[in-house]
């Protein structure tokens, strides 16, 4: 069943999210300090057994010069730099075994997979720890340090997230010219938000994306992870402004207004997880060239494979040498 509105309504949706004043430099002064750490980059390569893929286990200094995990997958052999996609994982996953997501590699990318710093436990494997103190929370990370932008969790996941291009530009298997961000759920939020705190990107693809649109998405679904929210204002009634104000700063509807790079959405009609006009309400707040593939009798599997066949063809326009 459709979760939200109809596609006459989705097309002339906008976002009632509002700025912070101070966003600008809320987010100048959070990526200085993170790049006044080196970065850190260390490549081991990993036996995998397979003939096709090199891969190696990569660790980069991310958010207050913390070590952040990744993987990094390119075709075998192969002498040049490459274009690369640096992938962001879905809420509650972290950068899995080394012998999965051989899509873009075996593609001809490099493969930057970042890991999700205190997440990794739900349905893919992570080795990267959030070591700020939590505060009370509801289960997840959605409301951990949400009373305040400097403490809030997302402060720092956005922050290894832009970490991750310097890391992948520093790669000698990397043409830092011709570097894309991508994800899906959670990491088609962080892709949003890369792009628009970078003006370095080639492209900027966002499967189904999460993080967008908080004014709406929390008080229109039911499911988690907005839900993580809702709940922790129903025993926080006095804080709902505050925490309003501290999600303005994460929002992607915010961040694509700075986003310069091309880019490419997915949405789904009967997505209940991330509704579609959340996703419309970054959509049309992109402030570079955007398109959407929209998918009207799925849920938040979106497009699946057709999503990633798309955004290579996509890639392939972008990146091209």
């Amino acid at each position: 069943m459709l979760t939200d509105l109809p596609l006459d309504q989705l097309e002339s949706y906008r976002s009632s999210q509002t700025e912070p004043p101070d966003l600008d430099d809320f987010w100048a002064g959070t990526l200085a300090e993170a790049a006044g750490h080196d970065i850190g980059l260390r490549l081991s390569p990993v036996a995998t057994g397979l003939t096709t893929i090199d891969t190696y286990d990569v660790t980069f200094r991310g958010y207050a010069g913390q070590d952040v995990r990744a993987w990094l997958r390119v075709p075998a052999g192969h002498p040049g730099p490459l274009p690369a996609v640096v992938q962001y994982v879905g809420y509650g996953g972290g950068r899995g075994h080394a012998c999965e997501n051989l899509f873009w590699a075996s593609a001809g990318f490099a493969h930057l997979q970042m890991d999700t710093r205190g997440q990794g436990s739900g349905w893919s494997v992570g080795e990267t720890p959030d070591p700020a103190p939590a505060g009370p929370q509801v289960p997840g990370v959605m409301t951990r340090g949400i009373l305040d932008p400097a403490s809030y969790y997302y402060r720092r996941l956005y922050t290894d997230a832009v970490r991750a291009v310097d890391a992948a530009r520093s790669l000698p298997q990397v043409d830092a010219d011709r570097v894309a961000v991508l994800g899906g759920s959670q990491g088609g939020g962080l892709a949003i938000a890369v792009a628009g705190l970078r003006a370095d990107l080639a492209a900027a693809v966002a499967f189904v994306p999460f993080l967008c649109d908080f004014p709406r998405a929390t008080r229109i679904t039911d499911s988690y992870p907005y839900r993580e929210i809702a709940d922790y204002l129903k025993t926080h009634r006095e804080s709902v402004e505050r925490v309003h104000r501290t999600l303005g700063y994460f929002d992607g509807v915010n961040l694509a207004r700075r986003a310069g790079a091309p880019a490419l959405f997915s949405a789904a009609l009967m997505d209940a997880t991330c509704p579609p006009s959340t996703v419309y309400g970054a959509f049309h707040e992109y402030a570079g060239p955007r398109r959407m593939l929209l998918w009207e009798y799925n849920g938040h599997e979106g497009g699946g494979i057709l999503d990633e066949v798309r955004a290579l063809e996509f890639l392939r326009e972008h990146l091209a040498a």
